[in-house]
């Protein structure tokens, strides 16, 4: 199967041209001014960007989490981010208590197997690493699972302790592998939710209230002094607010590898947007929405490299029968929020239309920098030859409204409701071959392979 895309504006993290692309055998195969060939398939992208497709590396598909379960299972919601100009995702597998890290990630590729349209890898969730494990951890290594996220929050489900994690770092950091860290002081949190509750607040915008940004800058700082006493690199998932970006700030500025990455959440939406009634339950994640002055120092964080990569952190629950089970009590409505299929045409309109970041830092953000980060480049992450045929014609002058009643992720609401951008994914491809086209979904459950990962953050 050979297919030609003609007369596209290339944008890469580096690059900036206009050429035509050949792929061939689910790969780049040439590079070139005014290519022609025999070909099975031609793609006008004249007027169109050519970048290359969105890597998501945090998501949630399938997740059992506060009595139920994330309502996107891989079919749907590997769906929905292939609409959305996504073509891989690293997924957290979850190793329980009383479990092995091989069991752990086993679970998460049955989940998977057969159902993604397009490609994946895993992380694992690390919730027990004694020192015996070590040898386990490093198998998982070799099976293409290089990194593993430990929790310094949600005592008695996912937290662990610092020698934990100073034991993980150690051990992953040796073999070029990366702790991935959600950053919350999760013991003093639980307190302060005591009290609230105990007053009887229990309307969502006390989840907030109750998860102040004090508590994650508290977890980035010990995370990272834990990570230098180890000599090893950190990666601060969904870092959410300015006190937490200085201690990264600091870190990096004294030359220690910490890095981390935002969500779209953080960067468009506020604690605002919570309100005063149960609809804010939409708005419940981990961390919160915050107040809405983090935004600027969050977008500065991205455009000057103290931020490296926007996930998505896509965990989605419905508010009939999901959400509803915290009506009476914040502290039981499942965290987690839809965003997969929204993260590259927001960002495009976020950043570059609204001029706070270049089109190849859109592109480093979106893929690249992750592709790097995870050890998945150049097969990711990028147009050259040899490179993965994962590639989004995106148009960069139409305009969409966000809203439930054009997205495909399995949620009954849209996190954006009504926001109008410009910038719309128009054909996706996944390995050479068109999963999207036009709005319309041409490709079929089991397209998406499985990603043996290398060593991290080659950035």
């Amino acid at each position: 199967m050979k297919t030609l895309i003609k007369n596209g504006r290339i944008v890469t993290a580096v690059d900036d041209y206009h050429a035509d692309i050949l792929i061939e055998d689910e790969r780049v195969s040439v590079i070139g001014a005014k290519l022609e060939m025999e070909v099975d398939n031609v793609i006008d992208a004249s007027g169109k960007l050519v970048i290359p497709g969105g890597i998501d590396p945090h998501t949630h598909m399938e997740l059992p989490f506060g009595g139920t379960e994330a309502s996107d299972d891989f079919m749907t919601g590997t769906r929905a981010a292939a609409h959305g100009g996504t073509t891989t995702i690293i997924d957290f597998a979850v190793q329980y208590k009383g479990e092995s890290l091989i069991q752990g990630i086993d679970n998460w590729h049955k989940k998977a197997e057969g159902k993604t349209a397009i490609d994946y890898g895993f992380h694992l969730i690390t919730t027990e690493l004694e020192d015996n494990q070590i040898e386990e951890l490093h198998t998982a290594m070799d099976e293409g699972i290089t990194s593993f996220k430990m929790f310094m929050a949600y005592p008695g489900v996912f937290l662990v302790d610092d020698a934990t994690i100073f034991r993980a770092m150690s051990a992953a950091g040796e073999r070029g592998g990366l702790i991935c860290m959600h950053a919350e002081n999760g013991i003093v949190i639980n307190e302060i939710i005591k009290h609230a509750l105990a007053k009887g607040h229990t309307a969502p915008k006390y989840h907030a209230l109750t998860r102040p940004t004090l508590a994650e800058a508290e977890g980035v700082h010990r995370a990272i002094a834990i990570a230098e006493m180890a000599e090893s690199p950190v990666y601060i998932v969904h870092l959410s607010c300015a006190d937490a970006l200085d201690q990264v700030r600091q870190a990096r500025d004294r030359g220690i590898p910490a890095f981390a990455e935002t969500c779209p959440q953080y960067l468009f939406l506020s604690i605002d947007d919570y309100g005063d009634d149960f609809e804010g339950a939409k708005y419940v994640m981990t961390p919160p929405l915050r107040e809405k002055s983090n935004q600027a120092e969050l977008w500065k964080g991205l455009k000057m490299d103290d931020l490296q990569i926007i996930s998505t952190d896509h965990c989605p629950f419905c508010m009939k029968e999901q959400k509803e089970l915290g009506r009476n009590d914040f502290s039981k409505i499942p965290n987690g929020a839809p965003g997969v299929e929204n993260r590259v045409p927001l960002i495009y309109n976020g950043g570059v239309v609204e001029n706070r970041i270049s089109l190849n830092r859109f592109v480093e953000l979106t893929s690249t920098a992750a592709a790097k980060m995870f050890g998945l480049f150049p097969k990711k992450g990028t147009i050259a030859v040899g490179s993965d045929a994962d590639i989004v014609i995106f148009d960069p002058e139409k305009e969409q409204t966000l809203g439930l009643k054009t997205s495909h992720m399995n949620v009954d609401y849209n996190t954006y409701e009504g926001k109008k951008i410009k910038g719309v994914v128009e054909t996706v491809l996944s390995r050479g071959k068109v999963v999207i086209q036009n709005g319309e979904y041409k490709g079929k459950p089991g397209d998406g392979q499985f990603l043996k990962r290398g060593t991290c953050v080659n950035v």
